[in-house]
């Protein structure tokens, strides 16, 4: 992480993905969108779910469990997209249910374990956070949060094909 990147506080909107819990920059953000079928396309990976219109511009549809090698998500009435900026370029992730919007201080980040895998480390590090309504009810609940790397996700080489 850059030195800039390493003091102060930053907003990161969080969500379930199976029973684990992701977070990301809100600056990334660009909207939350309710799920709908996106269009297929063929000769794409199985996680490119297709591509959905977004004003005007085409915007592919990943499902993230599965770009993480996870079982793909099951769909229900609290499945939504999150449309991110990666660079340039927007890209959809399919979710399970988005959770909170936290505000976490850098310093409390912790560096995501060193763990030799074949894909690069899509994990920038972990945080603890509270549960919403949990401290109203004088009970200290918190989890853990993984935050999530959009440029390692390496998705970006695949959005042309969708795109």
């Amino acid at each position: 992480m850059s030195e800039e990147k390493t003091m102060g506080d930053t907003k990161m909107v969080t969500f379930r993905l199976s029973e684990q819990m992701f977070a990301i920059e809100m600056a990334a953000l660009v909207e939350i969108r309710e799920w709908e079928d996106p269009t297929p396309l063929p000769s794409v990976p199985s996680f490119i779910k297709g591509v959905t219109n977004l004003r005007g511009h085409v915007v592919p549809v990943i499902g993230l469990a599965e770009r993480l090698g996870w079982p793909p998500s099951q769909l229900h009435d609290r499945s939504c997209i999150l449309v991110v900026n990666i660079g340039e370029k927007q890209a959809g992730f399919l979710v399970d249910e988005v959770a909170d919007i936290v505000t976490i201080n850098r310093e409390d980040i912790q560096p995501a374990p060193d763990i030799e895998t074949d894909d690069a480390n899509v994990i920038d590090g972990l945080v603890q956070v509270s549960r919403r309504g949990r401290a109203e009810e004088g009970e200290k609940d918190e989890i853990m949060v993984s935050l999530l790397n959009l440029e390692k996700l390496s998705v970006t080489r695949h959005l042309d094909l969708a795109a």
